[in-house]
């Protein structure tokens, strides 16, 4: 008898757990079309709103607003890229190793200004004669 009444409890218990699971799933699913429909009526709204005016395009419906995005997805990635967000294996570096051999000492550029005033704009107006000089000789 005590068997039996372990059987049924357990029984209960696994048809709980794979109807709350079934349930959950469906709300998943039912969720994700409802967030599907949702941007695709956003990106029509959008659409409608500011692509006629700004750039004298045609109004879209649904079905081609929801294209819109498929293509645009296609075309700029699906967000798996390494951006900020992602925190995986990606190794951070900072300060001069950042760049490696290829980075300059940009302290020296604070003199630029200075320097092209003084001799750059004269050396420019040397070389514009000297070229003009080439050609009517």
């Amino acid at each position: 008898m005590e068997n039996k009444d372990k059987m049924e409890r357990h029984m209960e218990q696994k048809i709980k757990y794979y109807t709350t699971k079934v349930f959950k799933i469906l709300f998943y699913i039912l969720l994700g079309l409802a967030i599907a429909f949702l941007v695709g009526y956003i990106v029509m709204q959008l659409w409608n709103w500011l692509m006629p005016e700004l750039f004298g395009l045609p109004e879209v419906d649904y079905w081609q607003a929801v294209g819109i995005l498929i293509l645009a997805k296609i075309i700029f990635g699906f967000g798996s890229g390494d951006g900020p967000g992602k925190s995986g294996n990606s190794k951070k570096h900072s300060g001069p190793r950042k760049c490696g051999s290829l980075r300059k000492d940009f302290t020296e550029w604070k003199h630029y200004d200075e320097f092209w005033k003084e001799e750059g704009e004269q050396a420019y107006n040397n070389y514009l004669e000297r070229i003009q000089n080439e050609k009517k000789n």
